[in-house]
């Protein structure tokens, strides 16, 4: 795991920094799946040195994935800029997963957070 961190619940919300692109791999020792996926994530994370690449062991951090609502393993998370922008069980090819990174990279983030404040201001409205 070259520039893969494990992250724990301590460290989770810290990684999640304004600035960066970070994209999290839910997993366990025991899954198959995950075992199937481990090569194609860790191939993606030294073609794009940009992202921070994670990995939460679920078996070790139960209250993290119940707290982010994690059902089945592997499940992918990527946050741009504290926000996140994908969450979505099973695993990816290596084409999938290019695929995704370069939607990400290629969203306009003030257009993402202009869009969040303004459903926030409908939600306020409705409140009232």
């Amino acid at each position: 795991m070259s520039n893969i961190v494990e992250l724990t619940q301590a460290s989770f919300q810290e990684s999640i920094t304004p600035d960066n692109t970070v994209i999290v791999d839910f997993w366990a020792p025991w899954c198959g799946p995950c075992r199937g996926f481990a090569p194609v994530f860790e191939q993606a994370a030294e073609q794009h040195p940009d992202v921070t690449f994670a990995k939460v062991n679920t078996d070790v951090e139960q209250e993290l994935a119940g707290a982010l609502g994690i059902r089945s393993i592997p499940t992918l998370m990527v946050f741009r800029e504290q926000v996140l922008l994908f969450s979505q069980p099973g695993a990816l090819s290596a084409g999938q997963l290019g695929e995704l990174l370069e939607k990400v990279k290629g969203l306009d983030m003030e257009k993402v957070h202009q869009d969040i404040a303004a459903a926030k201001d409908a939600g306020d409205d409705k409140q009232q």
